[in-house]
């Protein structure tokens, strides 16, 4: 178990990277973490932020794409996803689904294409994925910058849970509006449902990924349950609550992602309109 003290520093280690923009060594490298010693740092550095005068909005989920789980060595994290607090500072809402995106000080960003709840009930403790559904007021898809402060994106899921869940920022675009008719058949829609990702350096587009919502622990719905349900093993923080925005887990490849590209998302299967984000 690792001390508080221990916990502090790894904590402000971590913020200081983010802030200067500069990666630091392995954390399981330098001594044994577990996931739990990893949650220790992350409350840590979420109480800081809060301190700090941060607002937490809502949280992302983590190594929910059961797709990529053998490819990073994490096969046995399959049906286990991870989770990390989102604040207002790194979420954006993009107009008209176009937008312009900084990448400075970010450390080794890529692209990853989500889907993101809206509560806007709270959740009963046990509530099943129907009346889960039922408390989401709107879906939206989005894009997660997520950045790695070790260096070759290696590490384990417990460094990647304590250095902010690799949370760069969230770029989410038009919300639609769900009926009680759509949430009924949400999880299955989304199931179904596909996204590309595309860039383009210059003219046309290539297309890099493409991934199914079935891939994220079956659909991102089930995202939101698995999440609720690993909450509900940590008393030290609370559960999912009305108002939260929820990012419910890639559904493809994480790819690198430089200024001077522009990056573009198109869905298949489910009515959301795709993201053009140019990065500078």
């Amino acid at each position: 178990m690792l001390l508080s003290t221990q916990a502090n520093r790894y904590a402000l280690q971590l913020l200081a990277a983010r802030t200067s923009g500069k990666q630091l060594p392995l954390l399981s490298a330098q001594a044994p973490l577990s996931i739990p010693d990893a949650y220790d740092i992350a409350k840590t550095i979420a109480d800081i932020r809060v301190a700090q005068g941060e607002i937490m909005v809502g949280r992302k989920v983590g190594f929910a794409n059961r797709k990529f789980h053998a490819h990073h060595g994490l096969a046995r994290t399959a049906g286990m996803p991870s989770w990390s607090p989102l604040f207002a500072g790194t979420v954006r809402y993009v107009e008209d689904n176009h937008g312009i995106q900084s990448l400075a000080g970010a450390l080794q960003p890529r692209i990853q294409p989500e889907i993101v709840f809206k509560l806007g009930k709270t959740p009963a403790p046990h509530a099943n994925i129907d009346e889960l559904a039922d408390c989401i007021a709107w879906m939206a898809h989005g894009l997660e910058i997520v950045t790695c402060p070790y260096p070759d994106w290696q590490f384990t899921v417990a460094d990647a849970i304590a250095a902010f869940g690799l949370h760069g920022a969230l770029l989410i675009g038009e919300p639609k509006s769900l009926s009680q008719t759509s949430r009924h058949y949400l999880a299955q829609v989304l199931a179904d449902a596909s996204v590309s990702l595309s860039h383009s350096d210059g003219d046309g587009y290539t297309l890099c990924a493409a991934g199914f919502g079935s891939d994220v622990l079956g659909s991102p719905v089930f995202s939101l349950k698995r999440l609720q349900c690993l909450l509900a093993t940590q008393p030290q923080f609370a559960p999912l609550a009305a108002g939260e925005i929820i990012s419910t887990g890639t559904w493809a490849e994480a790819y690198p992602v430089t200024p001077g590209q522009t990056w573009l998302t198109a869905f298949s299967g489910v009515s959301l309109p795709g993201l053009n984000i140019s990065f500078v």
